[in-house]
């Protein structure tokens, strides 16, 4: 957990070190210097230079010192429209998440998120960056495991309120070391590393191992027709890309429970726990062009478990395709949407609006249930249907509207009843 004492004094450490490098850069080295500026017009450089640009930014001249500072907040609305409600009606703080981000001595980067909303204070983001090249760069620290495509996602730039059933087969953000960068001028980006290790769906909260197994995980991302050259035209298949994640390790201890983008529970282990080999695998394909865009993903988890002493290998498996259109124009694409008029009602601009649908299944193994490894009142399957609209008003403010019906173990005689809900979300994020 962080204060926000602490991240005020990291700020004032890194403007600090910012005003100290530029003063460095200005002070007079010898006398001889300082005589011949007498008999030449008075310069000075700019000790530092402060703007905006997507979040409030301070750098040296040389850019070699930079802090960033930035903001994701949302308030969410909930509300079921099923009798008897499966969740109460409600309003809610989903994120509230202060950004502070930057960079040191040219070649080291960082990043520290923690997350107000929910009710509690957790940090999301914790890691250091030493850039040698463009293709290589180690990042020590918490962060997303580099495993799902939608997960990997921003969470400022996800379609809806919440990412789909599917991607609670692959880990959120786990602590460790890993290798980045990209290739082939862009397009190619690969990232590998070794975690602690997480079960699906879930984060560490702990900051500490609760075992001494650890993952291996990792991604390749690949866009063969993605202009080399960023001022080179780009073509009906630059947006064209395919990813391969996936991780390996041995763990035991807790084993996952998976919820509904509301947080209706349909499935959990009872008297169950992970114990041998975890592993994983996440094949995507995504497009965008112009105002349309659209991705495919597949999650496979494997994990030995036991209960009472009796061992059992398990396999999930789920899947989701998502897809987006700008009503009005604009790109669409996995980092937002840019409005071409920005909101100003007396000259007529009234921002970008997108249009978006997704559907998703999760299947557990049958063996959970064959071996009595399951909760009470647990689920097989779940299969998810959901449309929405967005409005951009500006680029960093983002307005949600999104219906969901999930429907478990196919509806059959006697199980759980559909979930129907609506979903609204008021997002600023820079």
């Amino acid at each position: 957990m962080i204060s926000s004492r602490s991240l005020v004094a990291a700020a004032v450490a890194v403007g600090l070190a910012i005003r100290s490098d530029a003063g460095a850069q200005s002070a007079p080295a010898t006398t001889a210097t300082a005589a011949s500026a007498q008999s030449q017009p008075a310069t000075s450089a700019a000790p530092f230079t402060a703007g905006w640009q997507d979040g409030f930014i301070m750098q040296s001249a040389n850019g070699d010192y930079r802090l960033a500072i930035g903001l994701v907040a949302q308030m969410d609305g909930r509300f079921p429209l099923d009798e008897p409600t499966p969740i109460v009606n409600t309003f809610t703080v989903r994120k509230v998440r202060p950004t502070f981000s930057g960079r040191l001595a040219r070649y080291f980067d960082f990043k520290v998120m923690p997350d107000f909303g929910n009710g509690a204070a957790v940090v999301q983001d914790a890691y250091f960056d030493i850039r040698f090249s463009p293709a290589i760069r180690v990042r020590t620290g918490k962060d997303k495991t580099p495993i799902g495509y939608e997960l990997l996602i921003g969470d400022a730039f996800v379609l809806f309120p919440e990412r789909s059933i599917a991607s609670s087969l692959v880990p959120n953000r786990d602590i460790g070391v890993q290798v980045q960068g990209d290739l082939a001028g862009g397009r190619v980006f690969y990232g590998a590393g070794v975690f602690n290790g997480v079960p699906d769906g879930s984060s560490t909260t702990t900051e500490l191992d609760t075992n001494n197994g650890k993952d291996l995980a990792g991604r390749i991302v690949m866009q063969p027709f993605r202009a080399a050259a960023s001022s080179a035209p780009a073509g009906p298949l630059a947006g064209l890309g395919f990813q391969l994640g996936g991780s390996t390790g041995r763990q035991t201890g807790a084993l996952p429970s998976f919820r509904t983008s509301v947080g209706q529970s349909y499935f959990s282990y009872a008297g169950t726990i992970a114990d041998g080999d975890r592993r994983r695998v996440s094949p995507a394909v995504f497009y965008y062009y112009k105002a349309f865009g659209v991705f495919a993903e597949y999650m496979r988890s494997s994990q030995s478990v036991t209960k009472g002493g009796i061992g059992t290998d398990v396999t999930n498996d789920a899947w989701n395709v998502t897809g987006s259109y700008v009503l009005t124009g604009e790109n669409g694409a996995d980092r937002g949407v840019r409005p071409n008029a920005n909101f100003d009602p007396p000259t007529g601009g009234w921002g970008a609006f997108q249009i978006v649908a997704r559907y998703a299944e999760l299947h557990l193994d049958d063996d959970i249930f064959a071996r009595g490894l399951a909760a009470a009142g647990a689920n097989r399957q779940a299969q998810s249907f959901t449309v929405g609209a967005n409005w951009y008003p500006v680029s960093i403010i983002k307005y949600y509207a999104t219906f969901e019906r999930t429907v478990f173990d196919g509806d059959a005689d006697g199980a759980r009843p559909a979930e129907d809900v609506i979903l609204f979300r008021a997002q600023v994020a820079f």
